[in-house]
């Protein structure tokens, strides 16, 4: 409910706020129809339907804005959607079959540590049919707050012990599991191979790899050597496979900043660390609400996962 500006949400379909968010996001029409699989014209009923319900314009037509009512319709609505999505998949989980598990991890969240605590579980509980799912860290935090995914992993890079900043709703209840520290790979052979140590603020207008599903480097070393011009960009991989990452970087079309380990062992690649500012590589477990006796799995994991071994007997 928005009382302080006069309007009310409480009786909206949530099918219409879903089509505003659509559009408020997506910043068009067209696009929102294409997302939700509607026509433009129902898109734009929807929207007419909802601003005569409110009783106040929410979006500007030419260009597609949000007006101030609809600015703080967006943070509500955006809520309200995942609190349905939550309810749904609550329901969904509380009648699923015992000893299941759903796991989603961005694509740099996968270590040594996660494998061996899923053959652990494997292993203590050998009936357990389990999933595991890649994807972007919106996604990922998303599914992990409306209960779609029971446990989920996310990384980033940030100074040493800080959390990462997380999209909502799902930046609250994060809890480390590891830090590695960050390294520029470069080819063998490279200028800068041979250095002990690289300073972020002076490779702004290095040639970096676009790669947004596995190293967003670009968005990252602006933001951490908070340098005012934007990074140049090599050319734009758009997979979630590492090792196509690490093969562009071989080839020498561009630098990638990744966690030291992702390199360890691999040949015609040199990891040269970040000297400054302090970065490290970090891994995040977002836990789904637990609801019911059949959460068993994903709280047997994610102890393992924050070193604080569960009694598999006990479960």
């Amino acid at each position: 409910m928005i009382s302080d500006c006069g309007i009310s949400i409480r009786d909206v379909d949530p099918n219409l706020l879903r089509t505003f968010v659509a559009v408020a996001e997506t910043g068009s029409f067209s696009l929102a129809a294409q997302r939700l699989r509607y026509t433009q014209s129902a898109v734009s009923q929807q929207i007419a339907a909802l601003e005569a319900d409110l009783g106040t314009p929410l979006l500007t037509r030419r260009p597609v804005t949000l007006t101030p009512a609809g600015e703080r319709l967006l943070r509500h609505a955006q809520l309200i959607l995942v609190r349905l999505e939550a309810a749904r998949a609550d329901v969904i989980r509380a009648v699923a079959p015992p000893g299941r598990l759903t796991l989603g991890l961005t694509p740099l969240a996968w270590s040594g540590q996660v494998a061996a605590a899923l053959a652990g579980l494997r292993a203590a509980m050998p009936r357990l049919r389990f999933r595991v799912i890649t994807a972007g860290k919106d996604r990922i935090v998303t599914d992990a707050a409306t209960g779609k995914i029971d446990l989920g992993l996310v990384d980033g890079f940030a100074a040493p012990s800080d959390p990462l900043r997380l999209p909502e709703p799902g930046g609250a209840g994060a809890t480390g599991i590891a830090e590695d520290p960050a390294v520029v790979a470069v080819p063998d052979g490279h200028p800068l191979a041979g250095r002990a140590a690289l300073d972020l603020a002076d490779l702004t207008d290095a040639y970096w790899i676009d790669a947004p599903e596995v190293a967003p480097a670009g968005v990252t070393v602006s933001e951490v050597a908070r340098a005012g011009t934007a990074v140049s960009k090599g050319p734009r991989y758009e997979g979630a496979d590492v090792t196509v990452l690490l093969g562009l970087v071989a080839a020498g079309h561009g630098l990638a900043l990744l966690p030291a380990s992702v390199l360890a062992g691999r040949t015609g690649l040199r990891g040269v660390p970040v000297g400054t500012p302090r970065l490290v590589h970090r891994v995040e477990m977002l836990r789904a609400p637990a609801t019911r006796t059949g959460d068993e799995p994903a709280a047997w994991l994610a102890a393992r996962l924050t070193d604080r071994p569960a009694n598999p007997a006990g479960f």
